[in-house]
């Protein structure tokens, strides 16, 4: 993995953001957060429910509209474009093409319930990359080879364990070859005996030098896998380093107070 302490790579990093500010009415969910991700970094996100991780996620591929602040990918912006001085929001057909370089894993799986789980990985190469059946088809068998459900290809997610439901849900990401990962509590709705098989396709992802921004509370799972882990609360980074570092000799007393609640839980 690489070892990218302060986010920054030899050159421009992969994910870049500045000054992000998100606002629902006048409660201000982010305050201003920027960050910078390394190709093939692994970042964890820690903090308090309601500290903006997920709001930060879902901003970083538009699922949100951002207030304020700008994005970038491999040095493009994302989401807008700049005209003279100012900043125009796409059109939605726009943002889609753009998607397609971000892949996001949701906690509740958002699978199609009609669709089997070869369906599910298949339609978004079809109608968004124009593959043809055959083509997409292939890859999406490989994808579900990869999180080890080749056998359940042709099953429809009711018949399907969370577990398996959440690595359908990986591959399905897989199948578009996204530049970036984003991981939103990928094991917080699955059942303790489950969890375990979604961090082992996640820890395969980590060693095979995928660009993860993950969002948890498995703090084991995150001393393990990340190069660096962020501390957020009240929409504010309050600490980040090297994952030894923030988890097991945290400098701020916020992040101390987090982790001693959560080892104490």
């Amino acid at each position: 993995m690489s070892k990218a302490g302060d986010g920054a790579a030899a050159g421009q990093p992969l994910l870049r953001i500045e000054d992000l500010q998100k606002k629902f009415g006048d409660l201000e969910v982010l305050c201003g957060v920027s960050l910078n991700v390394a190709r093939g970094e692994k970042v964890s996100i820690i903090g308090p429910s309601g500290s903006g991780k997920t709001t930060l996620l879902r901003c970083i591929n538009y699922l949100e509209k951002p207030s304020a602040g700008h994005i970038y990918i491999d040095g493009t912006l994302i989401g807008e474009k700049k005209s003279g001085d100012r900043f125009i929001h796409l059109t939605d057909r726009e943002l889609a093409r753009e998607r397609q370089e971000i892949g996001f894993v949701f906690q509740r799986f958002n699978l199609f319930p009609h669709l089997t789980a070869l369906g599910n990985v298949t339609v978004a190469p079809m109608r968004v990359l124009n593959l043809s059946r055959e083509a997409a088809e292939a890859r999406g068998r490989d994808m579900l080879q990869k999180v080890g459900l080749s056998h359940k290809a042709d099953e429809y997610p009711e018949r399907l364990s969370g577990g398996q439901q959440q690595r359908v849900a990986i591959a399905r990401v897989l199948a578009m070859q996204p530049k970036l990962m984003l991981f939103d509590e990928a094991t917080s709705a699955l059942d303790p005996e489950l969890i375990g098989e979604v961090l082992r396709v996640m820890r395969q992802l980590a060693e095979e030098g995928a660009t993860m921004v993950i969002v948890t509370h498995e703090i084991q799972f995150a001393s393990e896998v990340s190069d660096r882990v962020i501390f957020m609360d009240q929409g504010r980074i309050v600490e980040q380093g090297l994952s030894r570092e923030v988890l097991f000799k945290p400098k701020e007393a916020r992040t101390r107070e987090f982790l001693k609640h959560i080892q104490d839980r």
